[in-house]
């Protein structure tokens, strides 16, 4: 199955897609959060290409697990896209996926402007990758 991740933003949309095997996640694009009916185009022409079958959207929550006035948003753009698309969303932690990529990129010695370019479908990734480490960790259903 082909899982699609979205890092959710104000300003762009991460982007993620796993191999047909959910082994292993890697980062596709990001998306201009603004105008939204041009991100959904983009999402709907992603979905078909690929052949999604689920969309992980990650979900901030806070240090302690709450969820904070991040998350309303979040919730409002699944519900939207929900309405939109006919393929299954579910939502998942995304605790500090934007500082570990940042991290990583730095690391990389990427230069600044080249991380903001980069950080959004690379924090998608690490989401993604998290969701798909999880699922095969679960005991297969009787």
């Amino acid at each position: 199955m082909r899982i699609l991740a979205l890092d959710h933003g104000t300003k762009r949309i991460g982007v993620a897609i796993c191999d047909e095997l959910e082994l292993i996640a890697q980062p596709l694009e990001y998306i201009a959060a603004e105008p939204f009916d041009q991100f959904l185009a983009r999402l709907k022409t992603l979905i078909k290409e690929k052949e999604v079958e689920l969309i992980v959207v990650g979900m901030p929550r806070n240090m302690d697990g709450s969820y904070g006035p991040a998350a309303l948003k979040v919730q409002e753009f699944v519900a939207i896209l929900k309405d939109a698309l006919a393929v299954p969303i579910q939502t998942w932690d995304e605790r500090l996926t934007t500082a570990q990529a940042h991290r990583m990129l730095i690391q990389g010695g990427m230069r600044r402007q080249q991380r903001k370019e980069t950080v959004d479908r690379m924090a998608a990734a690490i989401l993604l990758q998290s969701f798909l480490d999880a699922r095969a960790q679960r005991p297969p259903a009787p």
